[in-house]
């Protein structure tokens, strides 16, 4: 198992390279990238920003619960932080298993679970202007004090 957080950009290649083995007939890989246009807004870049020795251990969870729930998956987990271009890698996540459907079940769960708990948060630049977005048990809170929900499927 490998997770990280980081500032550097993410290489696919170098997430694929922690996970692929000879006994597995499947590697998955999701890439998260930041895109231009959300519910019609131009975005012009994102910044990220973590909790970073609680979001790896959060990371080091989800990839805990991945192995009990399919033992044979190796996983390597990286989310960037920072300010991210339209186009760049926010997050990375390669699963390798001996079969296919394992591999994209375990790799689903990892997005999902990391949007539900990991401690990270984005503030979104627009061209008419910016707003954080926490994804963590559906609030803010953390970045304004005030509990407010958002839509953890963004």
């Amino acid at each position: 198992m490998y997770c990280e957080i980081t500032k550097e950009p993410i290489h696919i290649e170098d997430i694929y390279q922690k996970v692929v083995r000879r006994e597995a007939g499947a590697v998955t890989t999701f890439i998260g990238t930041v895109r231009e246009l959300t519910h019609g807004r131009k975005t012009l870049y994102l910044e990220y920003e973590a909790y970073e020795t609680m979001a790896l251990k959060k990371l080091e969870q989800i990839a805990s619960e991945m192995k009990e729930r399919w033992p044979e998956v190796q996983v390597a987990i990286s989310h960037r932080i920072g300010r991210l271009e339209i186009t760049d890698i926010a997050v990375a996540i390669a699963v390798s298993s001996p079969h296919r459907p394992e591999a994209y079940e375990a790799n689903r769960y990892a997005i999902e679970r990391i949007k539900e708990i990991v401690p990270i948060w984005k503030k979104e630049h627009w061209e008419d202007g910016e707003e954080w977005v926490g994804n963590q048990q559906g609030t803010k809170e953390y970045k304004t004090g005030e509990p407010e929900e958002v839509d953890l499927h963004e």
